[in-house]
């Protein structure tokens, strides 16, 4: 029976998709019995090649299933075809030696292609599953829960106990209400496939996957050292999601998408004046200048300086940006007070951002921690820092009152969000003079005359370009073939595209015969390599055959 395999959703590395066996059609990720459907695989000799042998150990011993679906890939080997399977024998061996697994996960994801697959048998659990989803695996079979089955243990999303142990009432699934620990803990694999396809569906399984790792030392390394390889992360992460970002975990500092915040704010965006900045805290209503505490700062500076935000997780968010995915997407646990780490990689991102950006004068309108962030980064920097809250809460009258004196006799400028933001999300310093934002919140454009250049995402607060607009921009660029899209653009197509580009990010796509605008369904090398699958989401067309 031929088995095919295709991506319909990402999800940073996790991926929803469909295998088609024949006329059955399975939602992945998911558990099967494989050597149904790939029968060679039960008879197979040399099938472990352990993942760290050598080279001439591979050579020699390692072998392929008769089937051409599915190839047996190491990390000198990965030859497999678009839509079929990737088995990464051995898998299970790496789930207690984190730097090996996070080593490996990155050389196999250079090797194996993007539309293929991936297959770690005996590996899945109920109390595993998610993070292997999370790293990329869409395929599972029931020989570690059969393993567990034949040792009595009883399998949970939160461990294996045994049976001795589990007290009745504890599950009441067809297994337990009939006595089979073996087909609970086979439904109990199924059901951990399905939260992970659901939260996969919401964008948000890294927030599962921080909550449920912690029972798990290793998989708590695992995560961590994902994150520290950043190329890795940050190439899966997409530009926006459409959900907040729940920073409940002291790992979400060091998700990809707040470091790419943080670094884009260094290293891309340019303030709009340099003379004063203004430090001033978060609050929990996003945008910042929604909410009541923002309103009272914004009037008092009224124009006099750079408002910059200093905020956990994501560390400076200027004013410009306070819209943007995350900066307007994201809730943190607010207590009123940040340890000692988490006070130390915010300081960290300030101390990058003020050495990036030099200002005149930094006020900190702070207190606590954020405060405590402000003085280090400013030692760090050799700033004389000026306060501003001397007593009570920054909104205090008086607090106020002092802020206003310190700016008294500075300029105003009127700040627009455009350059910043284009600046931030395209890599570019455009000249804005004469555009404008206008509209209603949630139907925003930047307009030059009554010309639209971008309108603005109301869900991410990401700017979409019109054709004109594009002619302000000089990358982003995705090239496909010599023909004209009739719908999106499938990864075939493409030619070439920016290296820059992600999942989520506004593009426009270029041919010899039409150019179209839309948004980015995989990561350039993704849509690079790809043989299936939709590249770009397109939102408009306009045909070049007609022109000279």
């Amino acid at each position: 029976m031929k088995a095919f395999f295709e991506v319909k959703n990402r999800d940073g590395m996790a991926r929803t998709g469909t295998f088609t066996l024949g006329e059955e059609v399975h939602q992945t990720p998911t558990a099967l019995d494989l050597e149904e459907v790939y029968p060679s695989l039960a008879t197979m000799a040399h099938a472990n090649v352990p993942l760290t042998a050598d080279q001439a150990f591979v050579d020699e011993y390692l072998v392929q299933p008769e089937e051409e679906e599915v190839r047996v890939v190491h990390p000198l080997r990965g030859e497999v075809n678009a839509g079929g399977c990737a088995l990464v024998a051995n898998w299970q061996t790496m789930l207690e030696r984190p730097r090996d697994y996070v080593a490996t996960l990155a050389t196999l994801r250079e090797q194996v292609p993007p539309d293929a697959a991936w297959y770690a048998p005996a590996a899945a659990l109920p109390s595993n599953v998610l993070f292997l989803v999370y790293t990329g695996f869409d395929l599972f079979d029931f020989v570690g829960v059969d393993l567990m089955t034949a040792r009595g243990l009883f399998c949970t999303p939160e461990g294996e106990v045994p049976l001795a142990e589990v007290e009745e009432g504890t599950c009441r699934c067809a297994g337990c209400e009939a006595g089979d620990l073996g087909l609970h803990n086979r439904l109990a694999l199924l059901s951990a496939c399905a939260t992970a396809r659901r939260f996969i569906g919401k964008e948000q399984l890294r927030e599962l996957v921080e909550m449920r790792c912690r029972l798990d030392a290793n998989q708590v390394t695992a995560l961590r050292l994902i994150d520290q390889d950043y190329t890795m992360a940050e190439a899966a992460a997409p530009a926006a999601r459409p959900c907040r970002l729940l920073a409940n975990a002291g790992e979400s500092m060091e998700r990809a998408e707040v470091k790419r915040f943080a670094a884009r704010v260094v290293e891309r965006y340019v303030p709009p004046r340099d003379d004063v900045a203004v430090l001033l805290p978060c609050s929990a209503r996003k945008p910042y200048s929604t909410s009541q505490s923002h309103q009272k700062f914004v009037r008092t500076v009224n124009g006099r300086a750079h408002e910059v935000i200093i905020t956990s997780p994501l560390g400076v968010v200027p004013r410009e940006l306070e819209g943007v995915y995350p900066a307007g997407h994201y809730d943190v646990p607010v207590t009123g007070y940040w340890d000692r780490e988490e006070c130390g990689l915010l300081a960290g991102f300030l101390t990058d951002y003020l050495k990036a950006h030099p200002y005149g004068r930094v006020i900190a309108h702070l207190e606590g921690g954020a405060l405590e962030v402000a003085r280090t980064a400013a030692a760090a920097c050799g700033i004389e820092l000026e306060e501003t809250v001397a007593a009570g809460r920054p909104t205090a009258p008086a607090s106020l009152a002092a802020l206003d004196e310190a700016l008294d006799g500075g300029w105003k400028k009127r700040v627009t969000p455009i350059a910043g933001m284009l600046a931030w999300q395209f890599d570019e310093q455009v000249e804005t003079k004469g555009m404008q934002v206008k509209g209603k919140p949630w139907r925003r454009a930047v307009f030059k005359g009554k010309t639209i250049l971008f309108n603005i995402d109301p869900g991410t607060g990401l700017y979409k370009p019109t054709f004109n607009g594009w002619k302000h921009l000089h990358g982003y660029r995705v090239e496909i073939d010599n023909f004209v899209p009739r719908g999106d653009v499938l990864a075939p197509g493409v030619t070439a595209a920016d290296p820059r580009i992600r999942a989520g990010d506004e593009v426009l796509v270029v041919g010899p015969s039409a150019m179209a605008t839309g948004r980015a369904a995989m990561g350039a090398a993704e849509m690079v390599r790809a043989r299936r699958g939709v590249a770009v989401k397109v939102r408009k067309v306009k045909s070049l055959q007609h022109e000279s």
